[in-house]
């Protein structure tokens, strides 16, 4: 395992009959020459190898709900720690979090935090998971897969945030690192991959295919998210075409969120989402069949409550990211009807709440638990 904070060899390239290195992480398929950066930034060639250079590099730490992933159906309620690096491989125009994804500076935002000592953070501070999460963990999947390896050790789950927009040589390895996914699914149009997170490439059908593989083999919970973009992403026509996709590709029961966009980055010139238009996303996808459709980002308790597939009833009542009411027995059944909830779940809910906890690692460091 390479020491934190330094560049680790990376996996997932072969050289070329040119003399270039080939980076196969990602679809990409970044080629460079010595001294050349792949797309996402962070991995670079050096020598006669490909590095990664986030390796150990963390750009800050948080204890935030799961529901805040967004995670609905996996450990409700619980705490979770998360984190992320510098770089990504997608380019989205509308990036909430280009501070960290675009960073060009991977030494300046970053504190040094080695696989075990986020494993020991998050058993201390009684997380139920560490949330690899803010860019994606597809650019530093050397890092996140040890990771995972001593969360799981220390008995401390695993949640991956990812657009999904990985190879299929890295996938499997990738996503077996990850107890719970939940896949940013841009849009139902290449289009759209194309123009507004993929600077000139494709990316729907390789996303698509992700997820196949992962309702197929991946063995993890699943959820997705779609970022609703007034004007780019939000016609009838195709969230009908991408709910109809997820219920015959994915099942009726994988749960779909839509979340409303704000202006960001390079994305200035499209209004905020209005509240009607998720909520018309959220109505349509349960009239195709999906059985868990919820709204984020806007203030909707309807439509972040979770409800019986079988019988209709509430469940789990939510106001944001704080769960008013449970209802589920300690199977996972609903009390009424007693069909199963799709998901996973303990016995009782956790209560954290809607608490945000940014955490300095340097205790965990040391070997000591803060006091």
């Amino acid at each position: 395992m390479t020491p934190a904070g330094r560049p680790a060899p990376a996996r997932w390239w072969r050289p070329l009959p040119d003399g270039r290195l080939a980076c196969f992480l990602c679809p990409r398929r970044c080629r460079l020459r010595d001294g050349q950066r792949a797309f996402c930034f962070v991995r670079r060639r050096r020598g006669e190898e490909i590095v990664l250079d986030t390796y150990g590099r963390s750009t800050g730490f948080c204890v935030d709900p799961v529901e805040k992933k967004p995670l609905y159906h996996f450990l409700p309620g619980t705490p979770v720690l998360s984190f992320g690096t510098a770089g990504c491989n997608l380019g989205c125009r509308f990036c909430q979090n280009w501070t960290i994804s675009r960073s060009r500076d991977t030494a300046a935002l970053s504190e040094e935090a080695s696989p075990a000592t986020i494993a020991a953070a998050a058993a201390g501070l009684g997380c139920a998971a560490v949330a690899f999460t803010y860019n994606d963990p597809v650019v530093f999947a050397e890092y996140a897969i040890d990771t995972a390896r001593a969360c799981r050790a220390a008995g401390v789950a695993t949640i991956g945030v990812t657009a999904g927009y990985v190879s299929t040589a890295a996938r499997a390895e990738f996503f077996s690192a990850f107890d719970a996914v939940n896949v940013d699914l841009k849009a139902f149009q290449d289009r759209f991959y194309r123009r507004q997170a993929l600077s000139g490439r494709g990316g729907l059908a390789e996303v698509l295919d992700s997820l196949r593989w992962l309702r197929r083999r991946g063995g993890c919970w699943l959820e997705l998210t779609t970022l609703l973009i007034p004007g780019l992403n939000d016609t009838t026509t195709e969230i009908a075409a991408l709910v109809d996709w997820v219920a015959g590709e994915l099942g009726p029961e994988t749960p779909l969120h839509f979340t409303a966009f704000h202006p960001d980055w390079k994305l200035r010139d499209r209004p905020p989402t209005p509240a009607a238009i998720l909520r018309r996303a959220r109505a349509l996808a349960r009239e195709r069949g999906l059985r868990h459709v919820y709204t984020g980002n806007i203030h909707d308790p309807e439509g972040q409550s979770t409800f019986c597939a079988g019988c209709g009833c509430v469940l789990i009542e939510r106001e944001g990211f704080r769960l008013l009411s449970w209802r589920l027995g300690p199977d996972g059944a609903c009390p009424d009807c007693g069909k199963k909830l799709a998901g996973r779940f303990a016995s009782r809910p956790g209560t954290w709440g809607g608490r945000r906890l940014p955490v300095d690692l340097a205790a965990f460091r040391t070997g000591r638990r803060p006091g």
